[in-house]
């Protein structure tokens, strides 16, 4: 990188910060910053703790904010300053360090565009992830129990707790489905990205002729409904079923009828939850995984109708996201258009890029 070339940077970077500026308001920001602290320091504020604990969760978020877009902004102010400097006085020692810093205040700026993209509605929801193979037995059985260890690890890597809330296990190896629970800051926010098609290439370790096969799963993210999310289900448009527990989440096997699957008629959709010894409560959360379910479909419909885009099936032509394995490695998004070369690193977690290069494309 040159000199010209840093000033062009400083220079798109000063109008990205503009840009969010305009779009975040910092102004706006500060001054509902401080109706919550005078609001805060009311004595009767914790009378209502449900109220309470909402205006204090965005307080946090709004602090979140701005302290990532004061940090980038500075940063590039004092990198224009200290480049005017350096360039009048020919200091090339100064201009190298800026150059090597040059990255950093390109990752500032794409911190607080995150920040910008992940302010919807629901996007600090937790996560209900339900990862389903499609046809191919074994082999994509085998997929979905990867992609499922690849975002416990995602989940474990930003600081997330993960909740099994379904697990049923393959025949030969793998899973037939899972369904779990990711909490934390904006998990669905992130998550989300994730809803889609993942498809495979790889040399299968189930075939004895060491032949290429090609495997789908796939991924569907909900957010976590809360109590102020209004959604009627009537009893006559479910019908509930019990079952004994098996695999990761019910170690107590035979021994009582604890699990749950509950059937939407209406829609066809099927929630089921064995992660408690108690059906009660494994009841009251297929409840809650069925909510946010209906809650998603209607964001999809939603979301159809503004775009015309309609559900994929599991299958050949409507992967969100391709993995290679041979007879390349590759990674590749359908929807940001970006290719990765990371493959093991990225099965073992490491997809904030891939999800944040996702986010900034839709945006």
């Amino acid at each position: 990188m040159d000199s010209y070339e840093y000033g062009e940077l400083l220079k798109e970077l000063k109008n990205k910060c503009e840009n969010i500026a305009k779009i975040i308001k910092p102004e706006n920001l500060q001054k509902r910053l401080g109706e919550i602290i005078q609001m805060q320091q009311d004595q009767d504020f914790w009378n209502d703790a449900k109220k309470a604990g909402e205006i204090s969760k965005e307080k946090v978020k709004i602090e979140r904010i701005l302290k990532t877009y004061d940090d980038a902004k500075n940063s590039i102010d004092d990198s224009s300053e200290l480049f005017s400097l350096v360039s009048s006085d020919n200091d090339s020692s100064t201009l190298e360090l800026l150059f090597q810093e040059a990255p950093e205040l390109d990752s500032r700026i794409k911190k607080v565009e995150i920040e910008v993209m992940l302010s919807g509605e629901n996007d600090g929801a937790n996560a209900i992830v339900t990862i389903q193979p499609g046809a191919g037995g074994t082999e994509s059985q085998d997929w979905g129990s990867i992609l499922y260890r690849m975002y416990l690890r995602w989940a474990e890597r930003r600081g997330f707790k993960a909740e099994i809330l379904d697990y049923q296990d393959g025949e030969e190896a793998g899973i037939k489905g899972v369904a779990f629970l990711i909490k934390g800051e904006n998990a669905y926010g992130y998550m989300k990205s994730e809803n889609g098609v993942h498809r495979l290439v790889r040399i299968s370790p189930f075939d004895a002729n060491a032949k290429r096969h090609t495997s789908f799963a796939s991924v569907q993210v909900s957010p976590e409904v809360d109590d102020n999310i209004d959604i009627v289900i009537e009893e006559k448009d479910l019908r509930i079923d019990t079952y004994r527990a098996s695999g990761a989440g019910g170690q107590h096997v035979n021994k009582t009828e604890s699990a749950i699957r509950i059937t939407h008629l209406s829609t066809g959709i099927v929630v089921q939850c064995q992660n408690d010894r108690s059906q009660h409560k494994n009841k009251a959360t297929a409840l809650k995984m069925l909510k946010s379910k209906l809650y998603e479909l209607e964001l999809e419909k939603q979301n159809a109708s503004n775009t015309g885009e309609e559900k994929s099936e599991i299958g050949w032509g409507h992967q969100i996201r391709s993995y290679v394995l041979a007879p390349y490695q590759q990674v590749k998004d359908a929807r940001s258009n970006i290719a990765y070369s990371n493959v093991e690193a990225i099965l073992d977690g490491d997809i904030d890029e891939i999800i944040e290069g996702v986010l900034i494309s839709k945006a």
